[in-house]
């Protein structure tokens, strides 16, 4: 399965993402952010999506062209433990409408689960 990640705001975030690619057996790994989450340092393949948009709906916008042809089955394992409301209700209203089921994914004590 693919993994998603939204790389944002939020203290200790990274970390939930850095675990979930660590501890994960991905066919492949996509991480979404801004400019700054470019800092993220991971050495695990992965493709990044830099977004520039601020408003809702411009955002889900410029995702959905940017996820067009990279996800390459009908689900994806999505991590949104980082970011806030907004980025949220972009990114997951761009998966759907490629179309592309979503799974909550997140890391856990017990290893990771799907939600």
């Amino acid at each position: 399965m693919e993994l998603v990640a939204l790389l944002s705001t939020g203290k200790g975030t990274w970390s939930q993402v850095a675990g979930l690619l660590n501890h994960g057996d991905w066919d492949r790994v996509i991480l979404v952010g801004n400019e700054f989450s470019k800092k993220f340092s991971t050495a695990k393949d992965h493709d990044f999506i830099e977004y520039k948009s601020h408003r809702l709906v411009d955002l889900k916008e410029e995702l959905e062209k940017k996820f067009k042809g990279k996800i390459k089955g009908t689900e994806v394992a999505l991590s949104i433990a980082s970011g806030d409301g907004r980025e949220h209700m972009a990114l997951i209203s761009a998966l759907l409408s490629l179309p592309v089921g979503v799974r909550f994914t997140a890391l856990t004590k017990q290893g990771i689960v799907m939600i």
